[in-house]
């Protein structure tokens, strides 16, 4: 339900989607467009209010040129924002180098007084590398694009982190609200809206814009690397030829023959170099092989089992459908090109 009262004064909540340098434009602007459309493409009933007031805000008014190159508009600066009701942070590129933090002061202090205002912080994809300035996030659940997962830990370890979510809400309020990868921002406008202007209206904007929720999670679309930055020359030959022998009959069993280890020495160092088991990293590159051959082919899932090394169907779909979270037929009907686009 919309509260009574806003930062507006009135029950249209005031949005500040807040623009930086780093950001992408195409979350930036899809946002603005789909909360914006909630009243200008008929969602709302006629005579009632329109449920939000969106405005692009940064540090200064005017042009700011983003990560790719493209002006954007700034409509208001941020110090002339002493409310709002809903603060979100689009995607940002992150340089080779990483986020380096303490680039946006003003933003992060803006952060904090609007926060503290009663107001929701929410971010898109990698835009939590900033509210995680804040410290507001520091021993709270969050989520993130899985391909800057590590990156973010490495950064905030104090950040419970959770890159297979789509959606994760946190705080005593519910006040702070992230998304994970890419185009879950989908997930966080429609739930912005659910949560603030009603679930139907929020099923009128995803039917209008053509928006579907990630119901099935980020699992199906992480894609599994194992660790090689670790040091250890032994491990890492193992992994190497474990690269392109996983199909073979007791793979872990193999790699031990050909180290120069005990058999508990291997598997200890393994866990501790890698982060898993060898039996569990043989399965992921298993799993890994998998989808490709279900994304790029139409070979029968009994005999994609049987050339990834698993003899029984059966358990092979028990195990796919356990890592991924669908199951090969339902996996190979989302991530296969479609014929019309071959």
């Amino acid at each position: 339900m919309i509260p009574s009262t806003s930062a507006a004064g009135t029950n249209t909540l005031h949005v500040s989607l807040l623009a930086l340098p780093d950001a992408v434009v195409s979350t930036l602007a899809g946002i603005f467009d789909v909360i914006n459309g909630v009243a200008q493409m008929g969602a709302v009933p006629a005579g009632t209010p329109a449920p939000f007031q969106i405005e692009i805000v940064g540090e200064a008014e005017g042009a700011l040129m983003l990560a790719s190159g493209v002006p954007f508009t700034v409509q208001r600066a941020i110090a002339s924002v002493d409310a709002t009701d809903i603060v979100i942070v689009p995607s940002v590129l992150l340089s080779p180098q990483g986020w380096q933090k303490g680039r946006y002061p003003a933003q992060v202090e803006w952060l904090r007084r609007m926060h503290a205002g009663g107001a929701l912080l929410c971010s898109a994809c990698s835009g939590i590398f900033l509210l995680a300035e804040t410290g507001l996030f520091d021993g709270r659940d969050a989520t993130v694009h899985f391909g800057y997962a590590n990156a973010f830990a490495t950064t905030f370890p104090a950040v419970n982190i959770h890159p297979e979510q789509v959606l994760v809400i946190s705080g005593q309020r519910e006040e702070l609200v992230c998304s994970g990868a890419s185009m879950t921002w989908h997930d966080l406008v429609l739930y912005l809206i659910a949560r603030f202007a009603g679930a139907t209206i929020a099923q009128e904007v995803a039917r209008l814009f053509a928006l579907q929720w990630h119901q099935d999670g980020l699992t199906p679309f992480i894609i599994f690397e194992g660790r090689a930055d670790h040091g250890d020359a032994e491990i890492q030959a193992a992994q190497q030829w474990l690269a392109e022998h996983f199909g073979v009959a007791n793979p872990v069993e193999e790699m031990i023959k050909r180290s120069a280890l005990a058999e508990r020495t291997f598997k200890r160092r393994f866990v501790v170099a890698t982060g898993v088991p060898p039996i569990d990293y043989v399965q992921r590159l298993r799993i890994e092989d998998a989808k490709r051959r279900l994304e790029r082919t139409d070979t029968s899932i009994d005999d994609i089992s049987w050339r990834c090394g698993y003899e029984d169907p059966a358990f092979f779909r028990r195990l796919f459908k356990r890592t991924t979270g669908l199951t090969p037929s339902a996996y190979r009907k989302r991530f296969r090109i479609p014929d019309f686009a071959r």
